[in-house]
Protein backbone atom coordinates (compact mmCIF):
# COMPACT_ATOMS: atom_id res chain seq x y z
CA UNK A 1 0.00 0.00 0.00
CA UNK A 2 1.26 3.79 -0.82
CA UNK A 3 2.60 5.35 1.94
CA UNK A 4 0.11 8.51 1.27
CA UNK A 5 -2.55 6.01 2.07
CA UNK A 6 -1.39 4.73 5.53
CA UNK A 7 -3.06 5.48 8.49
CA UNK A 8 -0.60 7.94 11.12
CA UNK A 9 0.62 6.81 14.33
CA UNK A 10 -2.14 8.65 16.95
CA UNK A 11 0.74 9.37 19.05
CA UNK A 12 1.61 12.33 16.20
CA UNK A 13 -1.68 13.49 16.36
CA UNK A 14 -2.43 14.22 19.92
CA UNK A 15 -0.42 16.99 21.63
CA UNK A 16 -1.43 17.24 25.59
CA UNK A 17 -0.09 20.42 27.03
CA UNK A 18 2.75 20.07 29.25
CA UNK A 19 3.41 19.59 32.63
CA UNK A 20 5.95 23.06 33.06
CA UNK A 21 3.10 24.71 32.23
CA UNK A 22 2.16 24.26 35.83
CA UNK A 23 5.28 25.73 36.90
CA UNK A 24 4.00 29.09 37.97
CA UNK A 25 2.59 27.07 41.66
CA UNK A 26 6.62 26.46 42.30
CA UNK A 27 8.02 30.11 40.94
CA UNK A 28 6.65 31.61 44.54
CA UNK A 29 8.35 29.29 46.20
CA UNK A 30 11.63 30.02 44.62
CA UNK A 31 11.70 33.74 44.42
CA UNK A 32 10.55 33.29 48.29
CA UNK A 33 13.85 31.34 49.13
CA UNK A 34 12.22 29.07 50.43
CA UNK A 35 14.83 26.60 51.52
CA UNK A 36 16.57 29.64 53.38
CA UNK A 37 13.13 29.41 55.78
CA UNK A 38 13.76 26.10 56.00
CA UNK A 39 17.52 25.49 57.25
CA UNK A 40 16.34 28.38 59.59
CA UNK A 41 13.43 26.68 60.69
CA UNK A 42 15.62 23.60 60.96
CA UNK A 43 18.13 25.54 63.16
CA UNK A 44 15.15 27.33 65.99
CA UNK A 45 13.89 23.13 65.81
CA UNK A 46 17.64 21.98 67.16
CA UNK A 47 18.04 25.35 69.80
CA UNK A 48 13.87 24.65 70.88
CA UNK A 49 14.48 20.75 70.94
CA UNK A 50 17.41 21.41 73.40
CA UNK A 51 15.65 24.23 75.87
CA UNK A 52 12.47 22.14 76.15
CA UNK A 53 13.86 18.95 76.40
CA UNK A 54 14.86 16.64 79.54
CA UNK A 55 17.87 16.70 79.55
CA UNK A 56 17.66 20.28 80.18
CA UNK A 57 15.95 19.88 83.19
CA UNK A 58 13.64 23.02 82.82
CA UNK A 59 10.12 20.37 81.92
CA UNK A 60 9.32 17.06 83.09
CA UNK A 61 9.47 14.16 80.83
CA UNK A 62 5.88 13.98 80.13
CA UNK A 63 5.05 16.88 79.58
CA UNK A 64 7.96 17.64 76.94
CA UNK A 65 6.95 14.78 75.32
CA UNK A 66 3.16 15.83 74.76
CA UNK A 67 5.17 19.49 73.75
CA UNK A 68 7.07 17.85 71.06
CA UNK A 69 4.04 16.29 70.01
CA UNK A 70 2.33 19.32 69.63
CA UNK A 71 5.15 20.95 67.82
CA UNK A 72 5.18 18.42 65.13
CA UNK A 73 1.31 18.71 64.51
CA UNK A 74 2.20 21.30 61.61
CA UNK A 75 4.73 18.67 60.28
CA UNK A 76 2.43 15.93 60.29
CA UNK A 77 -0.16 17.23 58.55
CA UNK A 78 2.72 18.76 56.10
CA UNK A 79 3.75 15.20 55.24
CA UNK A 80 0.08 14.08 54.76
CA UNK A 81 -0.54 16.17 52.20
CA UNK A 82 2.17 15.67 49.82
CA UNK A 83 1.64 11.94 50.44
CA UNK A 84 -2.00 12.42 49.61
CA UNK A 85 -1.49 13.84 46.41
CA UNK A 86 1.85 12.39 45.04
CA UNK A 87 0.20 9.63 43.67
CA UNK A 88 -2.52 11.32 41.40
CA UNK A 89 0.17 13.66 40.28
CA UNK A 90 2.27 10.97 39.21
CA UNK A 91 -0.13 8.65 37.34
CA UNK A 92 -1.40 11.71 35.67
CA UNK A 93 1.63 12.81 35.03
CA UNK A 94 3.72 9.41 33.40
CA UNK A 95 0.02 8.78 31.24
CA UNK A 96 0.37 12.61 29.27
CA UNK A 97 4.08 12.01 29.77
CA UNK A 98 3.49 9.14 27.20
CA UNK A 99 1.14 11.12 24.97
CA UNK A 100 3.78 13.60 24.81
CA UNK A 101 6.29 10.85 22.68
CA UNK A 102 7.63 11.34 19.31
CA UNK A 103 6.08 8.15 18.05
CA UNK A 104 5.70 4.93 19.66
CA UNK A 105 9.40 3.82 18.36
CA UNK A 106 10.65 6.30 20.37
CA UNK A 107 8.85 5.94 23.14
CA UNK A 108 9.22 2.09 23.70
CA UNK A 109 13.76 3.09 22.95
CA UNK A 110 13.36 5.83 25.77
CA UNK A 111 11.12 3.30 28.35
CA UNK A 112 13.87 0.41 27.87
CA UNK A 113 16.81 2.34 28.39
CA UNK A 114 15.47 4.46 30.80
CA UNK A 115 14.65 1.63 33.19
CA UNK A 116 18.07 -0.09 32.46
CA UNK A 117 20.19 3.00 32.91
CA UNK A 118 18.25 3.78 36.64
CA UNK A 119 18.66 0.02 37.58
CA UNK A 120 22.83 0.26 36.47
CA UNK A 121 22.97 3.75 38.62
CA UNK A 122 21.17 2.31 41.36
CA UNK A 123 23.25 -0.70 41.82
CA UNK A 124 26.18 1.84 41.59
CA UNK A 125 24.95 4.08 44.29
CA UNK A 126 24.30 0.74 46.61
CA UNK A 127 27.81 -0.11 46.10
CA UNK A 128 29.14 3.26 47.42
CA UNK A 129 27.07 2.74 50.40
CA UNK A 130 27.80 -0.26 51.55
CA UNK A 131 31.65 0.62 50.52
CA UNK A 132 31.32 3.73 52.96
CA UNK A 133 29.85 2.34 56.15
CA UNK A 134 32.07 -0.92 55.74
CA UNK A 135 35.04 1.57 55.53
CA UNK A 136 33.62 4.25 57.76
CA UNK A 137 32.02 2.21 60.25
CA UNK A 138 29.43 4.74 61.88
CA UNK A 139 28.12 2.46 64.21
CA UNK A 140 30.91 1.80 66.25
CA UNK A 141 30.40 5.55 67.00
CA UNK A 142 27.04 4.94 69.24
CA UNK A 143 27.45 4.15 72.55
CA UNK A 144 25.41 0.95 73.96
CA UNK A 145 23.12 2.77 76.28
CA UNK A 146 21.97 4.17 73.55
CA UNK A 147 21.12 0.90 71.72
CA UNK A 148 19.69 -0.43 74.82
CA UNK A 149 17.37 2.91 75.04
CA UNK A 150 16.24 2.12 70.92
CA UNK A 151 15.10 -1.70 71.62
CA UNK A 152 12.45 -0.60 74.68
CA UNK A 153 11.61 2.30 72.67
CA UNK A 154 7.93 2.76 71.30
CA UNK A 155 8.77 5.77 68.74
CA UNK A 156 8.66 3.49 65.47
CA UNK A 157 5.60 1.68 64.81
CA UNK A 158 6.85 -1.00 62.87
CA UNK A 159 4.58 -4.52 62.60
CA UNK A 160 7.46 -7.17 61.83
CA UNK A 161 4.85 -9.52 61.80
CA UNK A 162 4.25 -8.17 58.11
CA UNK A 163 7.84 -8.37 56.86
CA UNK A 164 9.20 -11.26 55.73
CA UNK A 165 11.95 -12.79 53.35
CA UNK A 166 10.54 -14.89 50.12
CA UNK A 167 11.98 -17.95 49.47
CA UNK A 168 13.77 -18.80 45.83
CA UNK A 169 9.86 -20.41 45.07
CA UNK A 170 8.20 -17.21 45.80
CA UNK A 171 10.19 -15.25 43.46
CA UNK A 172 8.10 -16.20 40.27
CA UNK A 173 4.90 -16.02 42.12
CA UNK A 174 5.96 -11.86 43.53
CA UNK A 175 7.11 -11.03 39.88
CA UNK A 176 3.25 -11.37 38.79
CA UNK A 177 1.75 -9.23 41.88
CA UNK A 178 3.64 -6.22 40.20
CA UNK A 179 1.20 -5.96 37.55
CA UNK A 180 -2.02 -4.51 39.28
CA UNK A 181 -5.38 -6.86 39.75
CA UNK A 182 -6.65 -4.13 41.39
CA UNK A 183 -5.41 -0.82 40.20
CA UNK A 184 -7.73 1.59 42.59
CA UNK A 185 -6.27 -0.86 45.24
CA UNK A 186 -2.80 0.39 44.43
CA UNK A 187 -3.79 4.10 43.90
CA UNK A 188 -5.24 4.07 47.05
CA UNK A 189 -2.50 2.10 49.25
CA UNK A 190 0.19 4.13 47.32
CA UNK A 191 1.32 0.93 45.73
CA UNK A 192 3.75 2.98 43.70
CA UNK A 193 5.61 0.40 41.16
CA UNK A 194 2.09 -0.44 40.69
CA UNK A 195 0.93 2.64 39.76
CA UNK A 196 3.41 3.38 37.50
CA UNK A 197 3.27 0.17 35.64
CA UNK A 198 -0.72 0.93 35.26
CA UNK A 199 0.06 4.33 33.82
CA UNK A 200 2.27 2.98 31.36
CA UNK A 201 -0.20 0.68 30.31
CA UNK A 202 -2.41 3.07 30.16
CA UNK A 203 -0.84 5.49 29.04
CA UNK A 204 0.33 2.94 25.79
CA UNK A 205 -3.24 2.84 25.30
CA UNK A 206 -4.46 6.05 25.11
CA UNK A 207 -2.06 6.85 22.62
CA UNK A 208 -3.20 3.62 20.18
CA UNK A 209 -6.95 4.86 20.29
CA UNK A 210 -7.86 7.40 18.16
CA UNK A 211 -6.81 10.75 19.22
CA UNK A 212 -10.72 12.23 19.49
CA UNK A 213 -11.44 9.48 21.68
CA UNK A 214 -8.16 9.82 24.01
CA UNK A 215 -8.82 13.55 24.20
CA UNK A 216 -11.59 13.65 26.93
CA UNK A 217 -9.42 11.45 29.35
CA UNK A 218 -6.01 13.27 28.92
CA UNK A 219 -8.00 16.60 29.55
CA UNK A 220 -9.12 15.04 32.82
CA UNK A 221 -5.59 13.94 34.19
CA UNK A 222 -4.98 17.57 33.03
CA UNK A 223 -7.12 18.92 35.47
CA UNK A 224 -5.73 16.14 37.82
CA UNK A 225 -2.30 17.53 37.73
CA UNK A 226 -3.35 21.11 38.11
CA UNK A 227 -5.68 20.41 41.33
CA UNK A 228 -2.70 18.56 42.37
CA UNK A 229 0.08 21.25 42.15
CA UNK A 230 -2.28 23.53 43.98
CA UNK A 231 -2.36 21.46 47.34
CA UNK A 232 1.39 21.17 46.64
CA UNK A 233 1.44 24.95 46.88
CA UNK A 234 -0.47 25.07 49.63
CA UNK A 235 1.39 22.53 51.82
CA UNK A 236 4.22 24.65 51.13
CA UNK A 237 3.42 27.32 52.91
CA UNK A 238 3.73 24.86 55.93
CA UNK A 239 7.20 23.69 55.30
CA UNK A 240 8.93 26.04 57.50
CA UNK A 241 6.59 25.45 60.37
CA UNK A 242 6.60 21.87 59.30
CA UNK A 243 10.35 21.17 59.77
CA UNK A 244 10.52 23.37 62.74
CA UNK A 245 8.50 21.05 64.30
CA UNK A 246 9.38 18.11 63.51
CA UNK A 247 13.45 19.06 64.01
CA UNK A 248 12.17 20.02 67.54
CA UNK A 249 10.11 17.34 68.12
CA UNK A 250 13.44 14.55 67.27
CA UNK A 251 15.74 16.86 69.39
CA UNK A 252 13.32 17.20 72.33
CA UNK A 253 13.26 12.77 72.72
CA UNK A 254 16.50 12.38 71.45
CA UNK A 255 18.73 14.84 73.42
CA UNK A 256 22.24 16.43 73.00
CA UNK A 257 24.22 12.93 73.50
CA UNK A 258 22.19 10.97 71.36
CA UNK A 259 22.61 13.74 68.39
CA UNK A 260 25.95 13.70 68.44
CA UNK A 261 26.57 10.03 68.19
CA UNK A 262 24.71 10.66 64.90
CA UNK A 263 27.28 12.87 63.46
CA UNK A 264 28.97 10.39 61.96
CA UNK A 265 25.94 8.42 60.69
CA UNK A 266 24.83 11.98 59.19
CA UNK A 267 28.91 12.77 57.86
CA UNK A 268 28.82 9.36 56.00
CA UNK A 269 25.33 9.68 54.48
CA UNK A 270 26.40 13.15 53.48
CA UNK A 271 29.56 12.07 51.76
CA UNK A 272 27.78 9.04 49.98
CA UNK A 273 25.02 11.88 48.60
CA UNK A 274 27.91 14.23 47.89
CA UNK A 275 29.89 10.54 45.68
CA UNK A 276 27.22 9.98 44.11
CA UNK A 277 26.47 13.46 43.12
CA UNK A 278 30.41 13.25 41.73
CA UNK A 279 29.57 10.46 39.65
CA UNK A 280 26.73 12.08 37.67
CA UNK A 281 28.94 15.04 36.93
CA UNK A 282 31.52 12.70 35.49
CA UNK A 283 28.28 11.35 33.46
CA UNK A 284 27.43 14.77 32.28
CA UNK A 285 31.20 15.62 31.68
CA UNK A 286 31.49 12.54 29.10
CA UNK A 287 28.31 12.66 27.32
CA UNK A 288 28.13 16.29 27.08
CA UNK A 289 32.07 17.49 27.48
CA UNK A 290 30.96 20.65 28.92
CA UNK A 291 31.39 22.01 32.52
CA UNK A 292 29.81 19.96 35.76
CA UNK A 293 30.07 22.85 37.51
CA UNK A 294 27.93 25.19 35.25
CA UNK A 295 25.42 22.01 34.78
CA UNK A 296 24.94 22.45 38.79
CA UNK A 297 24.78 26.31 38.33
CA UNK A 298 21.84 25.69 35.51
CA UNK A 299 19.66 23.20 38.07
CA UNK A 300 20.22 25.22 40.92
CA UNK A 301 16.57 26.43 41.66
CA UNK A 302 15.01 23.13 41.10
CA UNK A 303 17.62 21.50 43.38
CA UNK A 304 16.91 24.21 46.04
CA UNK A 305 13.15 23.54 45.76
CA UNK A 306 13.62 19.77 45.97
CA UNK A 307 15.71 20.13 48.79
CA UNK A 308 13.40 22.10 50.56
CA UNK A 309 9.88 19.94 49.32
CA UNK A 310 11.99 16.33 50.14
CA UNK A 311 9.78 15.47 47.09
CA UNK A 312 11.04 14.78 43.74
CA UNK A 313 6.93 14.64 42.61
CA UNK A 314 6.07 18.09 43.92
CA UNK A 315 9.33 19.63 42.14
CA UNK A 316 7.98 18.06 38.44
CA UNK A 317 6.93 21.14 37.18
CA UNK A 318 10.32 22.79 37.54
CA UNK A 319 12.22 19.77 36.72
CA UNK A 320 10.37 19.51 33.35
CA UNK A 321 11.04 23.55 33.10
CA UNK A 322 14.85 23.29 33.25
CA UNK A 323 15.17 20.36 31.08
CA UNK A 324 14.08 21.91 28.32
CA UNK A 325 14.49 25.30 28.59
CA UNK A 326 17.78 25.97 30.59
CA UNK A 327 19.51 22.39 29.50
CA UNK A 328 17.76 22.05 26.08
CA UNK A 329 16.52 18.66 26.64
CA UNK A 330 13.63 17.71 23.86
CA UNK A 331 10.06 17.91 25.56
CA UNK A 332 9.65 14.21 24.23
CA UNK A 333 12.43 13.04 26.23
CA UNK A 334 11.96 15.34 29.61
CA UNK A 335 8.02 14.88 29.37
CA UNK A 336 8.34 10.96 29.84
CA UNK A 337 11.85 10.33 32.17
CA UNK A 338 10.87 13.33 34.52
CA UNK A 339 7.82 11.50 35.90
CA UNK A 340 9.23 8.03 35.21
CA UNK A 341 12.06 9.33 37.37
CA UNK A 342 10.39 10.57 40.20
CA UNK A 343 9.33 7.80 41.10
CA UNK A 344 11.99 4.64 40.31
CA UNK A 345 15.35 6.95 40.37
CA UNK A 346 16.01 6.66 43.85
CA UNK A 347 19.72 6.55 43.48
CA UNK A 348 20.11 9.11 46.82
CA UNK A 349 17.42 6.84 49.05
CA UNK A 350 18.92 3.45 47.70
CA UNK A 351 22.40 4.98 49.21
CA UNK A 352 21.03 6.12 52.07
CA UNK A 353 19.25 2.53 53.26
CA UNK A 354 22.19 0.99 52.13
CA UNK A 355 24.21 3.20 54.59
CA UNK A 356 21.15 3.11 57.26
CA UNK A 357 21.16 -1.32 57.31
CA UNK A 358 24.96 -1.42 57.65
CA UNK A 359 24.66 1.36 60.90
CA UNK A 360 22.20 -0.38 62.70
CA UNK A 361 23.84 -3.96 61.66
CA UNK A 362 26.93 -2.35 63.65
CA UNK A 363 25.11 -0.59 66.32
CA UNK A 364 23.37 -3.82 67.56
CA UNK A 365 27.06 -6.11 66.77
CA UNK A 366 25.41 -8.12 63.81
CA UNK A 367 27.95 -8.88 61.50
CA UNK A 368 27.28 -9.14 57.76
CA UNK A 369 28.59 -11.58 55.60
CA UNK A 370 28.90 -11.32 51.96
CA UNK A 371 25.33 -13.04 51.45
CA UNK A 372 23.85 -10.69 54.06
CA UNK A 373 25.29 -7.79 51.87
CA UNK A 374 24.17 -9.03 48.58
CA UNK A 375 20.76 -9.64 50.02
CA UNK A 376 20.53 -5.95 51.15
CA UNK A 377 21.80 -4.43 47.72
CA UNK A 378 19.15 -6.56 46.30
CA UNK A 379 16.70 -5.67 48.22
CA UNK A 380 17.38 -1.65 48.28
CA UNK A 381 17.16 -2.00 44.54
CA UNK A 382 13.41 -3.56 44.48
CA UNK A 383 12.75 -1.34 47.44
CA UNK A 384 14.07 1.73 45.52
CA UNK A 385 12.01 1.40 42.54
CA UNK A 386 9.03 1.35 44.63
CA UNK A 387 9.66 4.05 46.62
CA UNK A 388 7.10 6.74 46.58
CA UNK A 389 8.39 10.36 46.34
CA UNK A 390 7.75 11.76 49.54
CA UNK A 391 9.22 12.54 52.64
CA UNK A 392 9.86 10.46 54.95
CA UNK A 393 8.71 7.12 53.07
CA UNK A 394 11.95 5.63 53.36
CA UNK A 395 12.14 5.20 56.75
CA UNK A 396 9.25 2.91 56.16
CA UNK A 397 11.12 0.82 52.97
CA UNK A 398 13.99 0.90 55.30
CA UNK A 399 12.12 -1.74 57.97
CA UNK A 400 11.25 -3.93 55.32
CA UNK A 401 15.29 -3.93 53.88
CA UNK A 402 16.18 -4.45 58.06
CA UNK A 403 14.13 -7.09 58.57
CA UNK A 404 15.42 -9.20 55.21
CA UNK A 405 18.92 -9.75 56.86
CA UNK A 406 17.85 -10.05 60.80
CA UNK A 407 18.56 -6.53 62.00
CA UNK A 408 15.57 -5.25 64.59
CA UNK A 409 13.26 -2.89 63.06
CA UNK A 410 13.53 -0.89 66.31
CA UNK A 411 16.73 0.81 65.09
CA UNK A 412 15.03 2.90 63.32
CA UNK A 413 14.33 5.10 66.27
CA UNK A 414 18.30 5.76 66.35
CA UNK A 415 18.11 7.35 62.29
CA UNK A 416 14.36 8.84 62.43
CA UNK A 417 15.54 12.01 64.54
CA UNK A 418 18.19 13.38 62.41
CA UNK A 419 16.29 12.13 59.06
CA UNK A 420 14.82 15.41 58.09
CA UNK A 421 18.31 16.43 57.08
CA UNK A 422 19.13 13.62 55.19
CA UNK A 423 15.83 13.15 53.40
CA UNK A 424 15.75 16.61 51.90
CA UNK A 425 19.62 15.77 50.34
CA UNK A 426 18.90 12.81 49.34
CA UNK A 427 15.80 14.17 47.46
CA UNK A 428 18.19 16.92 45.84
CA UNK A 429 20.24 14.24 44.88
CA UNK A 430 17.39 11.91 43.38
CA UNK A 431 16.31 14.98 41.24
CA UNK A 432 19.73 15.64 40.12
CA UNK A 433 19.97 11.97 38.98
CA UNK A 434 16.40 12.92 36.80
CA UNK A 435 18.14 15.86 34.86
CA UNK A 436 21.52 13.90 34.33
CA UNK A 437 18.96 10.65 32.72
CA UNK A 438 17.10 13.59 30.76
CA UNK A 439 20.82 14.67 28.86
CA UNK A 440 21.81 11.33 28.19
CA UNK A 441 18.70 10.10 26.78
CA UNK A 442 18.40 13.02 24.98
CA UNK A 443 21.97 12.35 23.35
CA UNK A 444 21.46 8.36 23.12
CA UNK A 445 17.74 8.49 21.94
CA UNK A 446 17.44 10.21 18.41
CA UNK A 447 14.10 11.25 16.86
CA UNK A 448 13.00 12.19 13.25
CA UNK A 449 12.80 15.25 14.31
CA UNK A 450 15.95 17.61 15.26
CA UNK A 451 15.52 19.41 18.91
CA UNK A 452 15.01 22.90 17.05
CA UNK A 453 12.00 21.28 15.32
CA UNK A 454 10.56 19.77 18.30
CA UNK A 455 10.98 23.42 20.32
CA UNK A 456 9.77 25.31 17.32
CA UNK A 457 6.92 22.66 17.01
CA UNK A 458 5.51 23.09 20.89
CA UNK A 459 6.09 26.80 20.80
CA UNK A 460 3.50 26.57 17.80
CA UNK A 461 0.88 24.57 19.83
CA UNK A 462 1.56 26.56 22.58
CA UNK A 463 0.59 29.42 20.04
CA UNK A 464 -2.43 27.73 18.97
CA UNK A 465 -4.01 26.54 22.99
CA UNK A 466 -3.77 30.63 23.44
CA UNK A 467 -5.66 31.33 20.41
CA UNK A 468 -8.10 27.85 21.12
CA UNK A 469 -8.32 27.89 25.21
CA UNK A 470 -7.36 24.13 24.49
CA UNK A 471 -5.53 21.67 27.16
CA UNK A 472 -4.97 18.77 24.69
CA UNK A 473 -4.25 19.42 21.00
CA UNK A 474 -5.26 16.73 18.63
CA UNK A 475 -3.52 17.27 14.59
CA UNK A 476 -3.19 20.72 15.72
CA UNK A 477 -6.01 23.37 14.51
CA UNK A 478 -7.54 21.37 11.80
CA UNK A 479 -8.81 18.29 14.00
CA UNK A 480 -10.89 20.87 16.72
Amino acid sequence: MSSRYQIPDPITLIHPRSLKNLNHHLQELVKGRLWLKILIGMLLGIVTGLILGPSAGYIEPNMSYTIGEWLALPGYVFLALLQMIVVPLVFASIIRGIAAGEDMEQLKKIGLRTVGYFLVTTAIAILIGLTLALTIDPGTYISSELVQDTMSTDTTQVDDSTLSTPEVSEVPGMITTILPTNPLGALATGQMLQVVIFSIIIGVALVSMAPNQAKPLLELLGSLQEVSMTVVRWSMLLAPIAVFGLIAKFTLNLGIDALMGMLVYVGTVLLGLFLVLVMYMIIILVVTKKSPIKFLRTINDVLLLAFSTSSSAAVMPLSIKTAEENIGVRPSISQFVIPLGATINMNGTALYQSIAAVFLAQAFGIDLGFGELVLIMITVVGASIGTPSTPGVGIVILAMILNSVGIPTAGIALIIGVDRILDMSRTAVNVTGDLVTCVIMDKWVSGKKTANEEFIEVANREAQRRVLGEDVIVNGVEEQ
